[in-house]
């Protein structure tokens, strides 16, 4: 019995030391309150969805000294978030699972120029077919970008993709681009209804050639004289193809050589843009503003002609359903196909890009040619 009074008299001694006198100005020690370990309560800290042990938190430094020497890094949690798992890891704390993409980067950069020759085989086909009965090369280029543009423009409403957002600076970075995609553009139309598909991508095969003339002399990139001596074979047989063609005319050939220019010089431009944005919102502003590049020329040089006989005949010749229908098609396809070109541009180089428009050209000069009758005319 006197050994118990004795401890509970050492004990009541012992927390009386501990309670501060009036005078003194010690802070008070605050405990959280216990809850069943797994509850997540307001600012609880989860470390990948489990909640945190509930703890001691001390408000201040300013303890009496001892009271919990060596105990302080017990008695902290490790301060963590849910939003921010280690990295490969879900929010279970498992190993996020990799994506297709990412698991097979070189089968989807084949497969994206794999359509993206597909849908330019279908636009050439049917944009020659349209310049057959309507030979209007610059309203026919404000239609591409047109139905391109209000394509984008419901994607983004319908959030596929979301619309990532553009300020001055790097607006000033896609006009150099979006005006060399409407020169291009216009330039490469025009070359197209003058002489036959098959000769204008022809000409434009010597792309790769001017693509590594600018890589060297503008860029500064030393490119190996093997690489130069490789492109030799494609001048000699463009010059070749030239002289032999039987569609052969000076508005053709020189709208093509600059349409090749202007697209070195995009395809250029456009890489250094694709550091800040992805390759399809990218695409679609420099759409948005190729079109009103393209819109004063087209009215200029066009307009009079449409407003007379221009359009009334292509109507008489094939009906007002067909023509609208192809000219929405021909948008559709000239869309789709420069979008793939420009994701296939995010994932390689600008001269890669180049020379896979080589082995395009391939493909289109041999469907075009099954298409419109093996002789290389003007139709």
């Amino acid at each position: 019995m006197e050994s118990r009074v004795l401890s509970r008299a050492t004990t009541a001694t012992t927390i009386s030391s501990l309670r501060s006198s009036p005078g003194e100005n010690h802070q008070n020690v605050s405990f959280v309150s216990l809850k069943p370990i797994g509850a997540v309560g307001e600012g609880g800290n989860v470390i990948w969805g489990r909640q945190l042990r509930p703890a001691l938190l001390l408000e201040s430094s300013s303890a009496p000294a001892g009271l919990f020497s060596g105990k302080k890094e017990i008695l902290r949690p490790i301060l963590a978030t849910a939003s921010s798992p280690a990295e490969g890891s879900d929010s279970t704390g498992e190993a996020a699972p990799v994506g297709f993409f990412d698991r097979y980067p070189a089968l989807v950069t084949g497969f994206f120029f794999f359509m993206w020759y597909f849908l330019n085989v279908i636009f050439n086909i049917l944009n020659k077919r349209i310049y057959n009965y309507f030979p209007y090369p610059y309203f026919v280029s404000v239609i591409h970008l047109l139905v391109g543009v209000v394509y984008c423009l419901v994607s983004w409403a319908v959030g596929l993709p979301k619309r990532a957002p553009i300020d001055s600076k790097f607006l000033k970075l896609l006009i150099p681009v979006a005006v060399c995609h409407a020169l291009g553009h216009v330039t490469s139309n025009v070359s197209f209804a003058a002489v036959a598909v098959s000769f204008t991508h022809t000409i434009k095969a010597l792309e790769p050639f001017f693509n590594a003339g600018a890589s060297q002399f503008i860029l500064g990139q030393q490119l190996p004289l093997t690489l130069w001596l490789s492109l030799a074979p494609v001048v000699i047989g463009v010059s070749m193809a030239s002289l032999t063609e039987l569609s052969f005319n000076w508005t053709g050939f020189i709208s093509a050589m600059i349409s090749n220019i202007s697209f070195t010089y995009r395809s250029i431009y456009s890489k250094k843009a694709m550091t800040d944005m992805d390759s399809t919102n990218i695409y679609a502003y420099i759409s948005i503003i190729a079109l009103f590049v393209c819109i004063p020329p087209a009215i200029i040089v066009e307009g009079p002609q449409l407003i007379k006989h221009g359009l009334s005949d292509a109507i008489s010749k094939v009906g007002m359903v067909k023509f609208i229908s192809d000219l929405f098609w021909v948008g559709m396809f000239y869309h789709l196909y420069n979008q793939l070109a420009t994701n296939t541009l995010e994932r390689v180089a600008p001269l890669t890009h180049a020379v896979g428009n080589v082995l395009k050209r391939v493909f289109v000069i041999g469907f075009s040619i099954l298409a419109f009758g093996k002789s290389m005319t003007s139709n």
